[in-house]
């Protein structure tokens, strides 16, 4: 087995670590869904991931340094955190969402977010970023006073939801 990557490349460990379609939609689940326990990230993936595949991948982001698993203790269930490594693929995530926005279809619903992290652009994804640190690495926001992303998310998830009905 392989310990390292396939060559010193950058692109290439990135794909090592996060190219398979799987990894980056448990990451998105973390990421703007919340989901931190293996049934909400089963009962919440639109994508309908199996659960013997979920365990997989967890494991995998796991290993590969972008989550933690918090140890359940017995009647517990396992949570899992965002690592800096993961949170610092928010951009990455936005840029794909804005490269799905122009080149695949979408719906209005799930596409609000992306649209808004697209116009929203690095200030967003930095407070964004912040708001994990604080929610998963126990790290105070540096600017408290500035409207949270998740806020701004959410309220325009909603929207789109209620127009769509």
């Amino acid at each position: 087995m392989r310990e390292g990557p396939r060559s010193g490349c950058p692109i290439n460990a990135a794909v090592e670590a996060l190219g398979d379609r799987w990894s980056l939609i448990v990451l998105r689940d973390v990421i703007f869904g919340g989901r931190r326990h293996f049934r909400e990230l089963l009962a919440g993936s639109e994508e309908g991931i199996a659960s013997n595949i979920l365990s997989s991948r967890l494991k995998s982001l796991v290993t590969g340094g972008l989550l933690t698993q918090e140890d359940a203790g017995p009647g517990r269930r396992a949570t899992y955190s965002l690592t800096e490594a993961g949170i610092q693929t928010v951009p990455l995530l936005a840029a794909l969402g804005s490269w799905g926005l122009r080149h695949r279809p979408t719906t209005p619903r799930l596409a609000v977010r992306a649209r808004l992290l697209e116009e929203g652009g690095p200030p967003l994804w930095e407070d964004l970023m912040d708001e994990l640190r604080e929610a998963h690495l126990g790290v105070p926001r540096p600017h408290p006073e500035r409207p949270r992303a998740t806020d701004l998310l959410r309220a325009a998830y909603e929207r789109a939801v209620a127009e769509s009905s």
